[in-house]
């Protein structure tokens, strides 16, 4: 394996990145995104107060580069282009009558540069700045001079002005990352304990060279946009714009196609520094610190990103709504079930005095089959026909059927709420059941969680064969589609898998994803569990009701 294969090149990245980070708190993610910024060629804005080592990050990643040179300026109102761009010189004024600047130790030729309180700078220096940071070139007289520079970090505890004319500049500067106070006790007692250098050592043969630098900037180039990671991209683009439209700000959510653009070559460089060859729904993820435009609006993105990431990133949604189209199936077999084969009666009141005719039923009891258990008689089976219980995943201590006294249970129908003496299953101890009448006259039973189901009795309404072929084969189709959606859900385990380790991705969000698939997983197994009980219940109604 030679030195620039994608598997060596990905360790090399994260080595750089942990030599980086060595002794810096609570900035390892910022330093990520930045050395990602500086290896794509894209400049980032550091938002947040002052004192919290934003230049220091900015130093630290001079050492990324081996034959780096570093520009730093602190812009006040009174800052003027020779401090930024180099003094005139001059001798080119006197002899050559040419406004020629001398840049050597300034922006034109640095490749890393942090520009501190970047919009207190005036509009001389800002607007020849755009240009440098847009086109990466510095007009120089009459001539234009390439400039090197591969990160500018600019840096404000504010953001630029509404109506400042800021708004070009600050939307080229692709990754956004909010700084803040160290957080955690023990960084902060290391802190104040230790300190933190401005200067680190980096390992023999990390610090990347010039040659190759450029010959990785041609080569993610040609790294792909597939289909597939468009349609996310997609994706989280309409799920931004639906937010702002809920808000009513559509400023919030505003993404020009110009940041959209950047943002493609920034998954790019994270596909290619973290050994792939291609980009995965986890570089998407990054977009998290590059499509926000204010505190607020943050906030609000990075609750998007994560809701991509457990929902979309790896078809989790889509899995998920086949999962449910499943056992909505099976669903649909229970309630079939229930229409067809639910005992209904309709209860003839007798509005004369009490002591003239009992209220007489509609249903004739006298057609259902017979049953004996132990050493009592004339019983009737009810088949319990909801699947509420199916649905939980609970096997055990499951009604399927119960026997109870025909008279006692004409008798006692005519009442909303009543109680009966009975079997369960084949159990031969009496138990108690107790029974409603449902206002439209459907006879239920209640379970042990009180809920009311449905029942039907075995030589009343019994269920044609049509009926159970056909509800089975709904439930074969329903397993059928399950066990292709659980295919899906091991390819996206797998893409998701073999998208890890990543180098620059907040973990946090890969934790979401992880947690989204296991929960998928569960899902999968009790739908299964779901179908082959009402599987096997609807194979065996004949034998319920035999």
């Amino acid at each position: 394996m030679n030195a620039t294969s994608p598997a060596l090149l990905a360790e090399r990245v994260d080595k750089l990145i942990t030599a980086l980070s060595d002794g810096v708190f609570e900035r390892e993610d910022t330093m990520k995104l930045c050395l990602l910024a500086a290896l794509s060629g894209e400049s980032v804005f550091l938002l947040g107060p002052p004192g919290i080592a934003k230049s220091m990050i900015a130093k630290r990643l001079i050492k990324a580069f081996d034959s780096s040179s570093y520009f730093e300026y602190l812009m006040t109102r009174f800052s003027t282009p020779e401090e930024v761009f180099g003094p005139l010189s001059i001798r080119e004024l006197k002899d050559n009558g040419r406004y020629v600047r001398l840049i050597d130790g300034y922006l034109p030729a640095s490749q890393v540069v942090f520009l501190d309180e970047i919009w207190k700078a005036g509009p001389a220096i800002l607007n020849t700045l755009l240009t440098v940071v847009n086109e990466k070139t510095f007009k120089n007289g009459s001539e234009n001079v390439q400039v090197p520079m591969r990160l500018l970090i600019s840096a404000s505890n504010e953001l630029p002005d509404p109506d400042s004319g800021l708004d070009a500049l600050y939307d080229r500067m692709l990754v956004r990352v909010f700084v803040n106070r160290i957080q955690n006790k023990n960084n902060f007692r290391a802190m104040l304990t230790t300190g933190s250098s401005q200067e680190t050592e980096i390992p023999v043969g990390l610090a990347i060279t010039d040659s190759e630098y450029h010959q990785w900037q041609n080569e993610l180039d040609r790294i792909p946009l597939p289909n597939e990671i468009f349609e996310k991209l997609y994706k989280l683009k309409e799920m931004v714009e639906s937010e702002s439209a809920a808000l009513n700000d559509p400023t919030e959510g505003y993404i020009s196609d110009r940041r959209w653009k950047k943002s493609v070559k920034l998954l790019k460089a994270s596909a290619f520094f973290n050994g792939r060859d291609q980009i995965t729904p986890l570089d998407i993820l990054l977009l998290q610190d590059c499509i926000w435009n204010t505190p607020d609006s943050r906030e609000s993105v990075r609750a998007i990103v994560a809701r991509f990431a457990q929902q979309s990133a790896f078809d989790q949604e889509k899995i998920d709504s086949n999962i449910e189209a499943a056992t909505e199936s099976m669903q649909c077999i229970e309630r079939d079930m229930v229409n067809s084969l639910a005992i209904r009666v309709h209860v003839e009141r007798n509005e004369k005095s009490r002591f003239g005719r009992k209220d007489l039923l509609n249903l004739d009891l006298q057609s259902a089959k017979r049953f004996s258990v132990g050493h009592s008689n004339d019983l009737v089976r009810l088949i319990i026909l909801d699947g509420q219980v199916a649905r939980q995943g609970v096997e055990s201590n499951r009604r399927y059927w119960l026997y109870v006294n025909v008279d006692e249970l004409e008798k006692k129908m005519t009442i909303g709420t009543f109680e009966l003496h009975g079997y369960e299953n084949e159990n031969l101890d009496l138990c108690t059941l107790q029974f409603d009448l449902s206002i439209q006259g459907e006879l239920k039973v209640k379970d042990s969680a009180n809920r009311s189901l449905s029942v039907g009795i075995s030589g009343i309404n019994n269920p044609s064969q049509s009926n159970i072929s056909h509800w089975t084969e709904i439930a074969d189709n329903a397993l059928t589609e399950l066990k292709s959606v659980e295919q899906d859900l091991m390819q996206s385990k797998s893409a998701f898998q073999h998208s890890l380790p990543h180098n620059f991705i907040d973990m946090e969000l890969a934790k979401l994803i992880e947690n989204s698939i296991q929960q998928l997983r569960t899902k999968v197994e009790s739908g299964r569990k779901y179908i082959q009980l009402i599987s096997t219940r609807v194979i065996s109604l004949t034998n319920y009701y035999g």
